[in-house]
């Protein structure tokens, strides 16, 4: 869900005096607890557990539709606007959130706009023409100069500075350790990222990437490769003689920062695909920087809900499907008038996870899909946090249980004399998701309120002062983990049913990032016409 990207930029590199900081520290210590705003939101969790008790209504309204989607996040919405730009408009987006965009969803208080999930996009491969489309559509790529080279809204992309580190008690440019590293380590950085350029251009002999994006161009035919998706990534950097603890951290982070889980559980396929996958192929201008926004990928979706205008229904939630010889009967019930809809249509599209879907279809079994609870902390500080140390756009402590914070506002292009807003995410890395979901929905605000602090102050030891209001939100199932054998092995899943009932999520791609679900929607989509 955040960033891990490298990108160059100005020096930018700033000791802490610790005596001050230390002696700072004594004087708050003796103070009261500062008080402030704390609250809690997150997904409709509750609403989506009525499917396991389905004590719903019996129909009450009858619907016609040609094309039935259900679920608004990325997916669905990439499957509409296919629909729309092949003149097909007979169609009906259902979401059980009173809101469209899933994990690319946003807040926004008095000083900022926030994202509640996803918050950028990497420059696509040049290969990925339909994302590219996409972008050009929304005038974020506006054409080629002379040179081939893309022309991109640069007021689109992240600013300087983009990221830094807090390592060995200062803040560094960039989130690759570099301060004080021993010769050794440097040497392993460049042995595996050497390593890694070699995997991001290795193809087969049909001219096949082995590491691509989306996740089902990649060549499955070389065994080696094959048995990289049935070891874990921690085993991989073993035998290939990567120790070092500074290399280690990176490949964690950057694990736990995309896939939600580190080295010790994720593939040894899904880990190098993180630095593999992306080609920086596109344009060499740009080719390190991002797309972000204050809101995140909320932009991105409400840009894909512009085709869902007078085509979709919030608060609705699908429990049952039953099949006729010539169409399928859908029932969802509608949350606002409590009652049920039945809804007939040619064909479905269930852009829903495949927790949801097991409990909707008889035959559907979710146990081989690894879904991490994520939860994010909004943070509104006064204007002063931070000092005369330049935020940037990604904030990333050294040997941190969280992922660092996003500055919401790095964005902006005029100068913010207001109230600082900041955005901190953390994952739960774990061999057991089930209970560390349940361990997060138990968290009460002071509990959650003092793992975020105990985290941050080991950058602000101060930050206490300047917070003004905290707002957590929780996501249970916030995206799947491509564990051993999750990318490769769940082929069936993807199967369509009689024709008439087809897939589309990024779980099914076993890696949850806005390609793979914007890919999920338009392919099935296109099938489905």
């Amino acid at each position: 869900m955040k960033s891990g990207e490298k990108y160059n930029r100005k020096e930018f590199l700033t000791t802490l005096f610790w005596g001050g900081i230390a002696l700072s520290f004594l004087q708050y210590c003796e103070k009261k607890t500062k008080s402030f705003l704390l609250k809690i939101t997150g997904t409709n969790s509750v609403l989506g557990h009525r499917l396991w008790a389905k004590d719903f209504p019996k129909p009450s309204e009858e619907i016609k539709i040609k094309f039935l989607i259900v679920g608004g996040g990325i997916s669905g919405l990439s499957a509409c606007r296919f629909f729309s730009k092949n003149n097909e408009n007979d169609y009906l987006l259902l979401e059980m959130e009173n809101h469209l965009g899933g994990n690319s969803s946003n807040g926004e208080n008095k000083f900022s706009k926030f994202p509640l999930g996803a918050h950028y996009l990497p420059l696509p491969n040049k290969e990925n023409i339909e994302i590219i489309e996409f972008l050009k559509e929304i005038g974020i790529y506006q054409g080629d100069d002379e040179n081939g080279e893309p022309i991109l809204d640069e007021y689109q992309m992240t600013f300087p500075q983009q990221e830094r580190l807090f390592y060995k008690n200062s803040w560094q440019n960039d989130i690759v350790p570099q301060k004080g590293i021993s010769t050794e380590t440097q040497e392993e950085f460049d042995r595996f990222f050497k390593m890694m350029d070699d995997f991001r251009e290795k193809k087969d002999s049909k001219g096949n990437y082995y590491f691509a994006i989306p996740v089902e161009d990649s060549s499955f035919e070389e065994p080696d490769f094959v048995q990289m998706e049935k070891m874990r990534f921690k085993s991989f950097l073993a035998t290939h003689n990567f120790k070092s603890e500074e290399l280690l951290w990176l490949l964690d982070y950057s694990c736990r920062d995309d896939y939600g889980l580190g080295i010790d559980y994720v593939s040894a396929w899904a880990g190098i695909h993180y630095f593999a996958g992306r080609k920086n192929n596109w344009s060499k201008t740009y080719k390190d920087q991002v797309f972000t926004w204050p809101e995140g990928n909320a932009r991105l979706s409400e840009h894909l809900s512009k085709c869902t205008k007078d085509k979709n229904l919030v608060d609705h939630l699908v429990f049952d499907v039953k099949f006729n010889e010539n169409h399928v009967e859908v029932l969802s019930f509608d949350n606002n008038q409590k009652k049920t809809k039945k809804i007939i249509a040619e064909k479905v599209l269930f852009a829903t996870p495949q927790f949801v879907n097991e409990r909707i279809f008889n035959n559907k079994r979710a146990e081989n899909f690894n879904y991490v609870p994520w939860f994010l902390t909004t943070i509104t500080l006064k204007n002063e946090f931070g000092g005369d140390n330049e935020l940037a756009w990604d904030n990333v402590i050294y040997g941190s249980d969280g992922l660092g914070y996003i500055y919401d506002q790095h964005q902006n292009i005029g100068q913010n004399v207001g109230e600082k807003v900041i955005t901190y995410y953390r994952s739960f890395s774990t061999d057991n998701c089930k209970k560390a979901r349940r361990k997060l929905y138990s968290m009460k605000e002071a509990e959650l309120k003092d793992l975020v602090l105990n985290d941050l102050k080991k950058a602000h030891p101060l930050i206490d002062e300047y917070i003004i209001e905290m707002q957590f939100h929780k996501i249970g199932h916030a995206m799947i983990a491509p564990v051993p054998n999750q990318i490769f092995g769940n082929s069936a899943a993807k199967q369509p049913i009689d024709n008439k009932i087809f897939f589309a999520h990024s779980d099914l791609s076993g890696i949850s990032i806005f390609e793979e679900a914007f890919y999920q929607g338009w392919r099935t989509a296109k099938k489905m016409l």
